[in-house]
């Protein structure tokens, strides 16, 4: 674990924590410095910073106010929902203010006529559905971490879950945003109407990672309960069974709700942590949900178990009611959690490779665990190919964490080869920044850094994220290859 102090405070930093405490009062703002550590890190621990100062912002006025701050007093700022994030998105600057949305969680409307909900970026995923199942409707993006992710941070991240195989991800779901951008302005993009006319600037806020500005009011589509749910579990000898199943049910035509996979090491985790009671000796299973009109929805299903007993599934089981279908999800959304149960310290990561890819690569990552001496669980959303390998590690035992590492990037590695992506629902944040030139060249790059000038000039907004450097606007292009984007940043000495 790495943790990175402030090497000095700036001298505006007391000045402006006076200042925000006479504007928002004092129990918003946050400068002790014992306190400060609860926000050290997002879900990705493995890298820690202490913010010079913390606002806990109750509303878009607040958000707004704290920003302008900044701006005047050319402070760097970051924004932090639940802290969920799993790419180091949401590290704080130690000589910077982060901006926490957290107490921001009214769902403001909920319009059954319009199928829309419009609610405050600190709402929790699942409450959205909560919200709407009176209504007949729920929200369909679905992390993991539904049960305490945030909307705004779901925005940030561009969040996907096992859902989105079928229904998309977080941008296919956001019809409108007010954001606060980075000079302090409050804008709205979008509304209800599905289609706003004009480039498509509510595109580029979705997954900016906080990078372009503030989300503070979100209103997103919501999707009508559907009249039939049926799920199945079935066991495999293996993961090359089970991905060609996979690759089976796809491309006969039939599009899952979800299509979800998990390996033997990630099923013995899942069983330890949450007892899901999966079938003995798998060496892979997999969850595939159907929704949609009865009559479709059976035929539907009939085909799926057919390709299943093609490829050597030894078990098929069928969900009889929701507590039974909720018992095999339990141990899915679990997974990552789980892990902890077998190994003290692990990455997640998070690749996209094609579908048909998926048994090829799984035996290449296998040789590489072996070869590495690295244990590597599989979690991972089948249907679309986004992988989530957990790369397994004991920080105390010296060298392990820095062969996870290369590991890991060598899973990033293979994603790419096989013409792939380095994330595909975790965001790059700090952690990837420097796998981002493995990907883009620098044109692409730098046409990238134009669009993020275009909404912050003066760079205040989460920087140090996503780019490989943190060149500021108006700079002759050019990067300096190889260093950590921490380091670049000059927050600290990384490794």
């Amino acid at each position: 674990m790495t943790t990175y102090e402030p090497r000095d405070v700036r001298p505006g930093i007391a000045a402006l924590a006076e200042h925000l405490r006479a504007a928002l009062g004092p129990d918003s703002v946050i400068d002790d410095h014992q306190r400060l550590r609860t926000y050290e890190c997002d879900g990705l621990a493995h890298y820690k910073v202490t913010p010079a100062l913390a606002v806990l912002a109750r509303d878009t006025a607040a958000v707004v106010e704290t920003v302008r701050a900044c701006a005047e007093a050319e402070v760097p700022f970051v924004a932090r929902g639940s802290g969920t994030g799993l790419s180091g998105g949401a590290l704080p600057r130690a000589d910077g203010v982060l901006i926490v949305t957290s107490r921001m969680r009214h769902i403001i409307e909920v319009d059954r006529e319009n199928q829309r909900a419009v609610v405050e970026p600190g709402v929790i995923n699942l409450d959205v559905s909560r919200a709407a199942r009176p209504e007949g409707y729920y929200y369909a993006p679905d992390p993991s971490s539904q049960q305490i992710c945030s909307i705004g941070g779901n925005v940030a991240e561009n969040s996907g879950g096992a859902h989105c195989l079928k229904y998309g991800f977080t941008t296919n779901h956001v019809t409108g945003i007010t954001f606060v951008t980075a000079d302090g302005e409050a804008v709205r993009l979008g509304g209800k109407a599905p289609d706003p006319t004009g480039y498509d600037l509510l595109g580029a806020i979705v997954g900016s990672e906080g990078t372009l500005g503030i989300a503070t009011e979100v209103t997103v589509r919501l999707t009508r309960l559907p009249e039939a749910v049926r799920t199945l579990l079935a066991a495999f000898p293996s993961t090359d069974d089970a991905g060609a199943a996979v690759s089976e049910i796809i491309g006969a035509g039939v599009v899952p709700a979800a299509i979800e996979m998990m390996d033997a090491l990630a099923i013995e985790a899942a069983e330890a942590a949450v007892h899901c009671d999966y079938p003995a000796g798998a060496g892979a299973v997999l969850i595939v949900e159907l929704d949609g009109p009865a009559d479709e929805v059976e035929r539907q299903f009939e085909e799926v178990e057919r390709h299943c007993h093609t490829h050597r599934a030894f078990e098929i089981r069928i969900a009889k009611d929701d507590v039974e279908r909720a018992l095999f999800w339990k141990g899915r959304k679990s997974a990552f959690a789980a892990v902890g149960r077998i190994s003290p310290d692990y990455i997640v990561q998070d690749g996209v490779i094609p579908r048909t890819a998926l048994p090829e690569v799984l035996r290449r990552m296998t040789e590489l665990s072996r070869s590495s001496g690295v244990r590597v669980a599989n979690v991972f959303h089948a249907g679309d190919g986004n992988l989530h390998p957990l790369v397994l590690f004991d920080d105390a035992v010296p060298g392990e964490a820095e062969r996870a590492e290369e590991v890991s990037g060598a899973i990033l590695d293979l994603c790419i080869e096989y013409g792939g992506s380095i994330t595909g629902e975790h965001g790059v944040g700090s952690d990837k920044a420097r796998y981002m030139p493995r990907m883009f060249t620098e044109a692409d790059l730098d046409t990238m850094q134009l669009v993020r000038c275009a909404f912050d000039p003066t760079g205040l907004a989460n920087p140090g994220k996503v780019f490989p450097t943190p060149r500021l606007c108006g700079e002759v292009p050019g990067r300096h290859k190889g260093a950590h984007p921490l380091q670049e940043a000059g927050i600290a000495e990384v490794f």
